[in-house]
């Protein structure tokens, strides 16, 4: 069946068209208008103007997928739409638009949990995979490891308790001039300078548990920072982000292998924004060939915000028969 998702949880708004069924997972369009050059200005994402550019855009590139696919919305079996979690004023957009969508036409709502999405996005290129498996879902909001039993069952079994691992990168990239997302440019520049040249803390909190706080970490290399500036010394930046970089990336492993010697998990799957931080795919694939665990992440191009990830999870709350009335709301946390 061919599924219609859309996706304005962020800065991102994303269509797409993807064919679902017994031994088919196929994006056969997936339309991502990007708001990156216009909150650049800012240095971070503006939810007021993030929202007024998802009305702007939504409409344009749900035409432009249907069209990519070479379909109608006759020929779509059901709609799924990002409902939670994310900026509040963003997702009623999207969500709000899939709701008229749907059933002015008499086709099936599906809500969608974004976090989901973003795991799915794996399922998309790798037809074998299945659960049980693993899950870490790293983005800009939400830094989390989860048990996934079914394809709509996750238990969280480890989160962080504060900032996630994107927003602690953008934001140390913004203060030391790095062009936004600071994430991005910040795992270049990590490249060139040594990562042991900066004692930082680790966001890996002590005792028996899965959890992460990234503010102390990001509060110990603002002060770095600043307290350099107070000096008047100039900051070695790719010593920094090298630096952070291991930092961030120590302790997501020492987590991950921790969680798969727990759950006895023989699949590990990394998903989100920052999945696509090259040295985190690294480290993490390390500590799986050593656990001698199968490892997999979505190519770059699915990693950040996109409907096709949320078209493919929309498709198994749709078997489980998990459909939604006029009465959907988004929210901006997980239910």
């Amino acid at each position: 069946m061919y599924i219609l998702g859309l996706e304005s949880s962020c800065d991102e708004t994303s269509a797409a068209v993807v064919e679902m069924g017994e031994g088919k997972r196929r994006i056969l369009s997936n339309i991502v208008a990007s708001q990156i050059d216009v909150h650049r200005l800012y240095g971070g994402v503006v939810p007021e103007i993030a929202s007024r550019a998802h009305i702007e855009a939504v409409s344009k590139i749900t035409r432009e997928a249907l069209d990519t696919a070479g379909l109608t919305l006759s020929d779509i079996g059901a709609i799924g739409v990002t409902a939670f979690p994310g900026l509040i004023g963003a997702l009623l957009v999207g969500v709000n638009f899939g709701k008229s969508l749907a059933f002015a036409n008499s086709i099936p709502l599906v809500a969608v949990n974004h976090v989901h999405g973003h795991v799915s996005a794996a399922l998309l290129e790798n037809p074998e995979l299945e659960p049980p498996f693993l899950a870490l879902v790293v983005s800009g909001g939400h830094t989390s490891v989860y048990n996934v039993k079914s394809y709509t069952d996750y238990e969280e079994i480890g989160a962080t308790r504060d900032d996630a691992a994107g927003e602690s990168f953008d934001k140390v990239g913004r203060v030391i001039g790095l062009p936004y997302p600071g994430g991005a440019a910040l795992d270049k520049l990590a490249y060139e300078g040594d990562p042991k040249a900066i004692s930082l803390p680790s966001p890996a909190l002590l005792g028996d548990n899965l959890d992460f706080s990234f503010s102390g970490l990001k509060t110990s290399a603002l002060n770095y920072i600043n307290q350099a500036q107070q000096r008047g010394e100039e900051i070695n930046r790719a010593d920094l982000a090298a630096s952070y970089t291991a930092a961030v990336t120590a302790a997501v492993s020492k987590k991950v292998a921790k969680a798969l010697e727990i759950t006895g998990a023989r699949h590990l799957v990394m998903a989100g924004g920052v999945a696509a931080n090259s040295h985190l795919r690294r480290e993490v694939g390390k500590v799986c060939e050593k656990k001698k665990v199968s490892f997999t992440c979505p190519s770059l191009s699915l990693c950040g915000d996109n409907a096709a990830m949320i078209a493919a999870a929309a498709y198994y709350e749709f078997l489980q028969g998990n459909f939604a009335d006029t009465a959907l709301n988004a929210s901006a946390c997980e239910p």
